[in-house]
């Protein structure tokens, strides 16, 4: 009887495998596997992963027509249900109402919007520790990315606010579609015949008179044994901040996805899918936050003088991450 059991579960198991590895697939074909990277994590990516294709209008987000454009008379083939799962995944009722609403909002104003719609409480620590705005210099903000969406949000909309909108993101240039996001932006792209573009808009970046807000594991945390935790972090924040003078400030966002979540990433990882699966489900889990407080902790500036030659960057890297898990 066990046996039987045990032989059913597997067989269940192994189905659901075969239904996951032919949706990522498809998802692969419509998404186009966005390199991932600590200049566009997948903070933004994912909150508007399906806007990508299309212009701001009153419905900014429309699945059928994102994968007519992708895949053109293909698109027909389509199974219903996996439409029906795209819209609900990425709530495209929902967030269409809110960009529509918020169109004539954009930069510091638009995140702000953006936390009032979530309904997000933020508990701020250290506030003080962020540089006077009128001291003459430019910094580096780097923030574990705990939530992919809504701490890029909130963040944004504190820093911003402090600086009179005087920062960026580095992000993937087809996010500058959204109006209400662009005028914080500096469009990167990673991928195709632009791609030799990405150091000098990293350069430009550095070399502008704005402040820099970076997410630098590049990704959402994940669960690593049975704690909240970033991948590890890249070294690009530490590189170009030394080499533009610019002291870092590091931030500590709280808060976590759910098991969900976790699990699904864990699995992607398990069968080794180099599509991130996970990245489509981020927009749920932004509404699953919803009416949710969180701690930010914001530590004293580190100057760019301490990180010598006495680490690599890359352990560097690693010291203000630990820093970073220590607020």
């Amino acid at each position: 009887m066990f046996s039987n059991q045990n032989h059913n579960k597997k067989n269940i198991f192994a189905k659901k495998t075969i239904i996951l590895e032919k949706v990522v697939l498809f998802l692969q074909l419509f998404i186009g596997g966005l390199e991932e990277n600590e200049f566009y994590s997948d903070s933004f990516c994912i909150i508007f992963s399906v806007v990508l294709l299309n212009k701001m209008m009153e419905k900014t987000i429309d699945i059928e027509k994102i994968l007519a454009g992708k895949m053109g008379d293909k698109a027909r083939f389509v199974p219903h249900f996996l439409v029906s799962w795209l819209k609900r995944v990425v709530h495209e009722d929902e967030v269409n109402k809110y960009l529509w609403e918020s169109r004539h909002l954009s930069g510091t104003d638009w995140l702000e919007e953006c936390v009032r719609y979530l309904r997000m409480t933020l508990k701020i620590e250290g506030l003080e520790n962020l540089p006077d705005k009128n001291d003459g210099r430019f910094y580096t903000f780097v923030s574990n990315h705990p939530l992919g969406g809504a701490d890029g949000v909130a963040l944004g909309a504190i820093i911003g606010r402090h600086y009179d909108g005087n920062f960026r993101y580095l992000v993937n240039d087809l996010l500058m579609n959204l109006p209400g996001l662009a005028p914080v932006c500096i469009p990167i792209n990673k991928t195709g015949k632009q791609s030799r573009d990405f150091p000098r808009m990293v350069e430009a970046g550095f070399q502008s008179k704005n402040h820099m807000l970076m997410f630098p594991a590049g990704l959402c945390s994940r669960k690593i044994d049975g704690q909240i935790h970033d991948l590890p972090w890249k070294k690009t924040f530490i590189t170009k901040s030394v080499e533009y003078q610019r002291d870092i400030v590091p931030i500590h966002f709280g808060g976590c996805n759910s098991d969900k979540f976790y699990t699904i990433a864990n699995v992607c990882k398990k069968l080794g899918l180099k599509f991130n699966v996970a990245m489509l489900f981020l927009v749920d889990e932004m509404y699953k936050n919803v009416d949710k407080t969180f701690r930010v902790a914001i530590g004293k500036p580190i100057p760019w003088q301490t990180f010598d030659k006495s680490k690599t960057a890359m352990e560097w890297a690693k010291y203000v991450e630990d820093e970073v898990y220590k607020l």
